[in-house]
């Protein structure tokens, strides 16, 4: 089977079960040297509507053996990679291109199974990917891989505990899955997420975004939500130039995005503030977080410099979560937004850990504000 078969061939969506697993294949991932084995996999999942759908990921299997009762399994979501179906980490992986690896090789030295989905829209998906959309089509396809590990019994993955973690979109995902696994996945034992350079408003973002040095990715949060959420034809926002761009943006990597589309949002758009209708107010009122209470602990964190997701954006998130009654703390580096990735990955490797160690259902210590600068 080829690449593209492998990715695109049909699957069967009757009968079938989110994080059901549909095919699997080893692959090396060559930039790893922690990783004993890694598979591709097709499982499936469900998209805003709760219809079945085809998704796609990587697992990638430790060299090293954990210590007893340390052992689990990270879902690792990453930063937003692009909307063309060339960005899915689980080929960028396997042909050592993904740029996204110092967090996964720690974990992989910590004896952890790694498991990074792709997204909806990327690797089995149509495109392009659903940026933005992690409410409508993140957070599921993360779960449902959990799902898939726990059913795939010739992956050589073991029943362990389960944490999930990401940056920036990607924390954003990981966050709104602790919201969802109560209801949605309560059969995944989920431990602790960790998220980094999230926002909790999503409309207060896209409209930094779209003014700032990031308007190629408000750009791509358009056509991203607007794939998600297929109630909201782009036609109603674009012009006739932004109609023609957003057919280019679907096929782009996130630096050809952001040097494609330097201009503010509005050049492309029939209205100067296209968020300001009553239907995509609501798309971005669905995509906040803190829409429920987080049961499992949840580790927020933030660069003090970041200029692309303002640290206040951030404060704000925690704010919300502790208003719901989350269990959460807080972080905050001096760093600017991709410094403070790095910095931050044994702070978030020593919380998940500890969250391992630990009953999701049992009462926590009380919250904490804690600054740490490395």
């Amino acid at each position: 089977m080829t690449i593209s078969d492998f990715y695109s061939a049909p699957i069967p969506l009757e009968d079938v079960r989110a994080g059901d697993v549909v095919r699997t294949r080893p692959v090396f991932a060559p930039q790893l040297t922690g990783a004993a084995g890694a598979w591709q996999i097709v499982y499936v999942s469900t998209d805003s509507r709760s219809q079945p759908i085809a998704a796609s990921a990587i697992v990638l299997i430790p060299d090293e053996v954990p210590d007893p009762g340390t052992g689990a399994i990270l879902l690792y979501c990453p930063p937003f990679h692009g909307l063309g179906g060339q960005c899915a980490p689980s080929q960028l992986l396997a042909t050592g291109a993904e740029y996204d690896i110092v967090g996964i090789e720690a974990a992989l030295a910590r004896g952890w199974v790694v498991a990074i989905p792709d997204g909806q829209g990327l690797g089995a998906g149509t495109g392009p990917h659903t940026f933005l959309a992690a409410r409508a089509a993140g957070a599921k396809p993360m779960l449902d891989l959990a799902r898939a590990l726990y059913r795939g019994s010739h992956l050589d993955v073991p029943i362990a505990p389960v944490v999930a973690w990401g940056y920036a979109d990607g924390g954003r995902i990981a966050a709104v899955a602790g919201e969802l696994q109560p209801w949605y996945a309560a059969e995944v034992d989920l431990r602790g997420v960790a998220a980094g350079a999230v926002a909790s408003d999503l409309a207060v973002l896209a409209a930094l975004l779209g003014r700032g040095n990031g308007a190629g990715l408000a750009f791509a949060g358009l056509v991203g939500l607007a794939r998600a959420y297929d109630h909201l034809p782009l036609r109603q926002v674009l012009n006739e130039d932004g109609l023609v761009a957003a057919a280019e943006a679907g096929h782009l990597t996130v630096a050809e995005l952001l040097q494609r589309f330097p201009e503010p949002l509005a050049h492309w758009c029939r209205e100067p503030d296209p968020w300001n209708n009553q239907w995509w107010r609501r798309v971005l009122a669905l995509e906040t977080l803190a829409h429920v209470k987080t049961v499992v602990p949840l580790h927020l964190y933030h660069g003090a410099l970041d200029p692309i997701v303002p640290v206040r954006a951030g404060r704000r998130a925690l704010i919300a979560y502790r208003q719901r009654g989350t269990r959460v703390d807080w972080r905050e580096y001096d760093g600017d937004h991709h410094s403070t990735a790095h910095w931050a990955i044994p702070d978030v490797l020593a919380r998940l850990t500890h969250d391992i160690a630990s009953d999701p259902a049992s009462s926590g210590p009380e919250d904490a504000d804690r600054t740490s600068h490395p």
